[in-house]
């Protein structure tokens, strides 16, 4: 397969303006999900485990099926970049899924998941594959290393915090609770502020406009779900920690 490069901007560019229609859409109002979903104005619903699964699965199945089909010839350090890249998404739809527990999601934002899904794991893998060219040292290169850290710790954070969440309540609790622990000492959303830093250090691993793109729409889509979780524990609890922030810790 050729590198398509008018593509692979478009879908990149696309995906940046894409994450500045929903940072505007998603500050001013909740997305519809978990505890903000109205089960009643919702034609379809699909239990949280599968919704995920389905969901986050294209992610790991478009780039595996490139990496089939590829003929062998682009070299270990794109393949090494694309499978952290998959390695987040067997993490997330693989394991996650399984762990997790939450309401039912709305078909529709299964639906539009999978999409997004899908686009972004051919954007990434064909780049990666046909379109990236790096030299003999870049694994010595300060973006390289510094990037391959910053993902591990990113995933290690997120990781833990989603651990925390899922034991935040006992056997048949189902009021809210304020997580604390880890790095949710020192924000809110430290589950997305793990994603986060995951998606930068991939971006800058990779120093490609896709990856960065990635990024970009990373902070742009989970930045406001971190902004109203925050808000939503302050109107809750009147013992919420007030020094602790919605998603950069001493900043937000």
């Amino acid at each position: 397969m050729q590198c398509q490069e008018l593509l692979v901007q478009g879908l990149s560019l696309g995906m940046i303006l894409g994450g500045v229609m929903h940072f505007v859409c998603l500050v001013k109002s909740h997305a519809a999900y978990g505890r903000y979903v109205d089960a009643s104005t919702s034609s379809v619903m699909v239990p949280a485990r599968l919704a995920w699964f389905l969901q986050e699965l294209p992610a790991l199945l478009v780039p595996l099926l490139l990496l089939l089909m590829a003929d062998g010839n682009q070299g270990f350090k794109g393949h090494l970049m694309l499978w952290m890249f998959c390695l987040h998404y067997f993490q997330r739809s693989c394991i996650y899924s399984l762990l997790m527990k939450g309401r039912p999601y709305p078909f529709i934002i299964m639906l539009s998941g999978m999409v997004f899904c899908s686009i972004n794991g051919f954007l990434q893998a064909h780049y990666l594959l046909h379109c990236a060219t790096y030299q003999d040292l870049w694994f010595s290169d300060g973006h390289f290393i510094a990037g391959l850290i910053i993902f591990f710790i990113g995933m290690g954070i997120n990781i833990h915090s989603d651990h925390i969440l899922r034991n935040l309540r006992k056997p048949g609790e189902v009021s809210y609770k304020i997580p604390k622990g880890g790095l949710f000492q020192y924000v809110s959303g430290a589950n997305y502020f793990g994603e986060i830093v995951e998606w930068l250090g991939y971006a800058l691993a990779s120093w490609s406009l896709p990856t960065f793109a990635f990024a970009f729409f990373t902070i742009c889509f989970i930045g406001p779900r971190a902004y109203h979780h925050h808000r939503f524990y302050i109107e809750k609890f009147k013992d919420f920690p007030r020094s602790r922030r919605s998603l950069v810790p001493f900043i937000f």
